[in-house]
């Protein structure tokens, strides 16, 4: 038990008595215990395994190479479609979080069996990705714009696939895609203010 974690544990407000009972299956597996983008993470070594976390209608482990796991009872979930490697276990209550221990637990010595075995989960390349065609007519229209894209390092060009690629409509997306530009032009990611 850390107790630099200890804090999350008593703040859960809805999910306290759920995350608990998780923590005490993570330390009953041998994981040793961070506080990791302000949750709880379980990890060997230097790998992280799973962390614990809260959403509004339910809480879960997720598993950071999920993909790779056997998954023989069906029940990770995989968050969003741009998920590549994680994994979900969730839960609504102590009772089924008691009721899959077990289970809970040998998918825990799995990823940790994986990651021991140096197993790397196959990611997406920018290749990969469908560039919007509104944001390819830009980048032809605008040599600048296409060299300045290309600067970019591959997880800012997936980001702004995928920003680009979200509106249902071509007028949003081409807003989007305006609104932007000079944010590319600059070098700068999404996220880069």
């Amino acid at each position: 038990m850390n107790p630099k974690v200890d804090f999350y544990f008593t703040k859960a407000k809805n999910w306290q008595q759920e995350v608990t009972l998780l923590r005490d299956i993570m330390l009953g597996c041998g994981l040793d215990e961070e506080l990791k983008w302000g949750v709880p993470c379980y990890t060997i070594g230097k790998s992280n395994i799973v962390l614990i976390h809260v959403f509004k209608e339910y809480c879960a482990l997720l598993f950071f190479k999920g993909a790779l796991l056997n998954d023989a009872h069906g029940i990770l979930v995989q968050q969003t479609e741009n998920v590549q490697s994680a994994r979900q276990l969730r839960f609504i209550n102590t009772k089924q979080i008691e009721d899959l221990r077990p289970v809970i637990k040998s998918y825990v010595f799995e990823a940790v069996e994986v990651e021991k075995a140096g197993l790397k989960v196959e990611l997406k390349t920018t290749a990969d990705f469908t560039v919007p065609e509104e944001f390819q007519n830009k980048l032809n229209q605008h040599p600048g714009l296409e060299t300045a894209f290309a600067a970019l390092i591959p997880g800012r060009q997936k980001a702004y696939y995928l920003h680009f690629a979200a509106p249902k409509q071509a007028k949003t997306r081409e807003a989007r895609i305006e609104k932007w530009m000079p944010q590319i032009l600059i070098g700068k990611g999404l996220n880069d203010l």
